[in-house]
């Protein structure tokens, strides 16, 4: 865990590229000492139908959410929020700079009793070790 998913005003089709973000954000995530590589996934997707403070069609977003399991303190919440926000950041600096973009991050638990989840990646994992 954790769970990233990264939504983006659709205006930023043509200056972004999604990968890129993807792949940023998944770097800052695993920088985290909390977070397990193995059950992190990382997630990308336009929203077309968006408005943005007073409805400026060239205003633009980026919000991304990391779900994670129950257990880690407050400190390491919002380290890893900022570091989030730093690389994002850092992907779209130019863009930032030109227009006007909002950035957020949240990271929030999940409600642990309430989850079903199955992983094979860790087995598949430890055979490969093996």
């Amino acid at each position: 865990m954790p769970h990233v998913v990264i939504e983006y005003s659709g205006n930023l089709d043509a200056e972004i590229e999604p990968m890129t973000l993807v792949r940023a954000v998944h770097a800052a995530v695993l920088s985290q000492p909390v977070f397990e590589a193995i059950g992190t996934r990382t997630r990308a997707a336009p929203r077309e139908h968006f408005l943005v403070a007073d409805g400026d069609p060239s205003h633009s977003f980026i919000a991304v959410t990391a779900r994670i399991g129950q257990g880690r303190s407050l400190e390491q919440r919002q380290a890893a929020s900022r570091a989030i926000m730093a690389a994002l950041h850092e992907a779209v600096r130019p863009i930032y700079e030109s227009r006007g973009l909002l950035l957020s991050v949240e990271v929030t638990e999940i409600d642990s009793p309430a989850m079903t989840r199955r992983n094979s990646l860790r087995e598949r994992a430890a055979n490969k070790e093996a």
